[in-house]
């Protein structure tokens, strides 16, 4: 798992060196300065000594501040450079994620790990390769000079430093599985102000402000719960160190009095004694730092588990080794094709269908009945459970994923927009469209009849997920984006279901203009969307009900008789 974050370190791998560095060059004088202040408390009579030392001692101080300094600039580098490569890492392997990993891992919980838990182990990275660095070595060389100056007061610190580091070890191995779940209803919480930010709309309307407040709540109240109980068990952390240090001190006090007075200064001097305090204070206050290191590393342990578990999935869809980049033709191929969702029982079952290239496909049925999960396999945005699907007469799973996502244009049920303008959003199909074939995709798809009525016209900004304008326009900026693909493959996932049918009618013969060699496949609800394809799928439970042409279909299926009637003859009146 380390190994694995490491190597979001890269270009900051000076900084992360340079840090540890100039923190011990930072030790190094402050463990100086209490022996050199021992010498000048027991040669005060002497002026030109106090002077010489006294200047020496502000150098000291001079370099251990300018130490100090560059190792926190350095420190605030590495640990701000790593998390932002972190954040770069989970988010580009997010982007490789399949449906199904992205099934597998919430919005929130992708969230909270690109947020929260990367602010965790920044501080934590930050505090590793500075306080954690720092620590060991002030206590080792303060331990050193304790002992050269008086070894019996000392083995005092061999006593204190293990009691201390088994109230550590206590404190980090009980509240390691708080924070773990502290971090899950983390994820909750966020998915909670996801789900309400984005169905805001939906709140207002139905007066559910109230049960959605309830439902923040809950969480809010669940991770104020583990925080206390974490809280409270890290809270031990300052008592016990402060009792281990004013024990020592007072030792120290006792016995180092003890030893000045019997021998006269000559076993243990003044001076002596007040480098034993500083160097006392530097055992314990590195003790201190070292604790909240274990702490922060405890919090840091459970983020790093969860960023490591999204950082390790490896998507469930890739390229075969040589794959093809090329796509003759639009024609499709279903070949007994079972899928099933993750955890799910089957969608699909036993499909097979040929759409030769270049023809009009319309499909329909009940909702649940798998129309959306057949399409979302031709792109492979799944792969199959069972048999094998064809584009061109090869198998899916042998192109270049790029190639065949380029090559088939999807308009799925829920349209989405980024924030930017018009023709920004409209470069997603092809980024080097012009200004004219923009507007020649947008007159296609009905959309230059509200765009022309914008005071920007196709420069007016899009707010986030198309906010700012209806849902029969985002459906209608959706489809003219996917037209400037050009691609073989045309598929309208029930897209057209916010306009009405006249507009309907209009954007299908356009495409008919625009892109006459593709093959393309209309999802939809309306008998009118689909009526004048070339061949009608009627979908049922996740089987191939029947399919043909309109009028074929009106005498020989009763599904798709029983729509026609319920939709245009009223309930069933004779023609």
């Amino acid at each position: 798992m380390i190994k694995r974050l490491m190597c979001s370190i890269r270009e900051y791998r000076k900084q992360s060196i340079l840090t540890p560095l100039f923190v011990v060059l930072e030790v190094f004088m402050e463990i100086l300065i209490p022996y050199l202040m021992a010498r000048l408390i027991d040669n005060i009579g002497d002026m030109g000594y106090v002077i010489k030392l006294g200047a020496f001692l502000i150098i000291c101080a001079a370099l251990a501040l300018l130490f100090g300094a560059l190792a926190g600039k350095f420190a605030a580098t590495a640990s701000a450079g790593f998390a932002k490569n972190l954040r770069f890492d989970m988010f580009r392997d997010v982007q490789k994620f399949s449906f199904a990993n992205i099934d597998k891992f919430s919005t929130g919980g992708i969230v909270t790990r690109l947020t929260t838990d990367v602010t965790n182990l920044q501080m934590a990275y930050m505090m590793i390769i500075r306080i954690a660095v720092r620590s060991p070595i002030t206590m080792v060389c303060a331990l050193i000079m304790a002992f050269s100056v008086h070894a019996k007061l000392s083995l005092i610190y061999l006593i204190i430093i293990p009691v201390l580091g088994f109230v550590l070890y206590k404190i980090m191995t009980s509240a390691h599985p708080v924070f773990e779940k502290m971090f899950h209803v983390y994820d909750k919480l966020n998915n909670v102000i996801q789900e309400n930010l984005h169905g805001i709309r939906v709140v207002k309307s139905y007066v559910r402000e109230h049960h959605e407040e309830g439902k923040f709540k809950e969480q809010a109240e669940d991770i104020y719960k583990y925080s206390v109980k974490a809280e409270k068990l890290l809270a031990f952390n300052s008592p016990s160190m402060q009792i281990c240090v004013y024990a020592t001190m007072l030792v120290i006090f006792w016995f180092g009095a003890h030893f000045i007075v019997e021998s006269g200064g000559t076993e243990l001097s003044t001076g002596n004694l007040t480098s034993l305090f500083s160097y006392t204070m530097q055992i314990l206050m590195s003790l201190m730092m070292f604790s909240m290191v274990f702490v922060m590393i405890t919090m840091a342990r459970s983020s790093a588990e969860r960023i490591n578990e999204l950082l390790d999935t490896k998507s469930s869809i890739t390229n075969k080794e040589n794959p093809i980049k090329y796509i003759p033709d639009g024609r499709i191929y279903f070949d007994h094709v079972s899928f099933a969702y993750p955890g799910h029982s089957r969608s699909l079952r036993n499909i097979n269908l040929e759409i030769p290239s270049g023809a009009t496909v319309g499909i329909i049925g009940g909702t649940g009945s798998g129309k959306s999960s057949l399409v979302q396999l031709i792109p492979r945005l799944y792969d199959v459970t069972e048999g094998r699907v064809s584009v061109g007469g090869r198998d899916v799973r042998n192109y270049d994923i790029d190639t065949l996502r380029n090559g088939v244009a999807m308009v799925l049920q829920k349209n989405v927009l980024f924030a930017g303008t018009i023709k920004e959003n409209m470069r997603w199909g092809n980024e080097n469209a012009t200004d004219e074939e923009i507007a020649a995709a947008c007159h296609a798809a009905c959309a230059d009849e509200f765009i022309d009525n914008f005071p920007n016209g196709y420069d007016t900004y899009i707010e986030q997920g198309g906010a700012n304008v209806s849902g029969g326009q985002r459906q209608r900026l959706c489809i003219a984006r996917a037209l400037l693909k050009n691609p073989k493959i045309l598929i309208l996932d029930d897209s057209t279901s916010a306009v009405d049918t006249k507009t309907d009618a209009i954007i299908r013969e356009a495409m008919q203009r625009a892109i006459p060699g593709a093959t393309k496949i209309i999802i939809a609800q309306r008998i009118s969307s689909v009526e004048h394809a070339d061949m009608i799928v009627v979908m049922n439970g996740g089987r191939i009900d029947g399919t043909g042409t309109h009028a074929e279909l009106i005498k020989t299926n009763a599904i798709y008789r029983e729509i026609y009637e319920s939709q245009v003859k009223g309930g069933g009146e004779d023609e």
